[in-house]
C-alpha cells in the first residue's frame, strides 16, 4: 500500500491536488492512502518551501504545482 501525502496549508490549489491524487488512486487501481499535511513544521521537514507539494512513500514528487490525475497516476505505476 502506498502513502500519498499532500503538503499544503489549505489553499484551493492544495485541495485540488488532494482531489486529483484521490482520482489517480481510483484510475490506477493501486491501494493507497491519501492524507493532507497542513502543519508548517511537517511540511518544511520534507525540505518543501512552496506548496502544494506531492509526496509518495516519503519521496517528494512535485512542488508548487497541481498535477493532473493522469500525471499522478504515472507515479503510482
Amino acid at each position: 500500500m502506498k502513502l500519498i501525502q499532500i503538503l499544503g496549508t489549505g489553499c484551493p490549489k492544495c485541495e485540488k491536488l488532494k482531489h486529483n491524487a484521490e482520482e489517480a488512486v481510483k484510475l490506477s487501481g493501486t491501494e493507497a492512502t491519501v492524507e493532507k499535511i497542513t502543519d508548517i513544521g511537517q511540511i518544511t521537514s520534507f525540505g518543501v518551501m512552496m506548496t502544494p507539494a506531492l509526496v509518495i512513500d516519503g519521496e517528494v514528487k512535485a512542488v508548487g504545482k497541481v498535477l493532473s490525475p493522469e500525471e499522478i497516476k504515472k507515479f503510482l505505476e
